[in-house]
């Protein structure tokens, strides 16, 4: 790993550590989690004019409107993908940057991620390539229609927040998968839903805040 993902005083190792441990007392459980938190430079994924600011417990931009979570939001959407047990099969809608990507890639067998913003899915990209993940593939496309091709999904992380839940998505998830979402406008709950034998049942948990999920692929 080279110096600059490695990171020096704000963007150090120790830093992130330090990150982990307050994401740990603010109630997240998952070790798996919190140990790929503690993996993922978060600094090499934002502007270098905010990188000194990456481990702290905030959102930042990461230019097109769009941001990167803050990494409790992040930590907790990971713990309810995951829910205890090894996964396989993941899709992501809304690479962003890629650093929830570079998290996943650390998680699960394989990592699908569809974005709409193509500048966006480059720059994710070559982050991705700079961590070596090999794991991980990211496509352009509108995150409504999630990626057939690739279901069923043990889980579907979904980085926007929709008025309603995509039925796309519920079709490709698989038995007993999860689908973790930001629901509503302008207020938005954190929303869990599980493929059960006879349906689907939903968890609503916290309040969030994400950008909204947008149709259509953009050039």
């Amino acid at each position: 790993m080279s110096s600059r993902h490695l990171g020096i005083g704000m963007t150090s190792q120790r830093t992130r550590m330090r990150m982990v441990e307050r994401l740990r007392e603010q109630g997240i459980r998952d070790e798996a989690v919190l140990g790929a938190l503690g993996e993922v430079p978060r600094h090499i994924f934002v502007d270098e004019a905010l990188a000194h600011r990456a481990y702290e417990d905030i959102a930042l931009p990461i230019g097109f409107g769009q941001s990167i979570s803050n990494p409790w939001v992040v930590a907790r959407m990971l713990e309810l993908a995951r829910a205890d047990s090894p996964l396989d099969n993941v899709l992501e809608v809304g690479t962003g940057c890629g650093y929830q990507a570079a998290l996943l890639s650390r998680l699960a067998q394989r990592v699908w991620s569809v974005e709409r913003i193509s500048q966006l899915l480059m720059r994710a990209r070559i982050h991705l390539r700079e961590l070596r993940i090999t794991n991980v593939r990211v496509k352009h496309a509108d995150g409504h229609l999630g990626l057939k091709d690739a279901a069923p999904f043990d889980a579907i992380v979904m980085a926007a927040a929709a008025s309603h839940v995509p039925e796309a998505l519920l079709e490709q998830l698989a038995p007993s998968g999860r689908l973790v979402m930001p629901l509503g406008g302008r207020d938005q709950l954190l929303t869990l839903i599980t493929r059960e034998a006879d349906g689907f049942s939903r968890r609503t948990l916290e309040p969030v805040r994400f950008v909204p999920l947008v149709r259509g692929a953009s050039v």
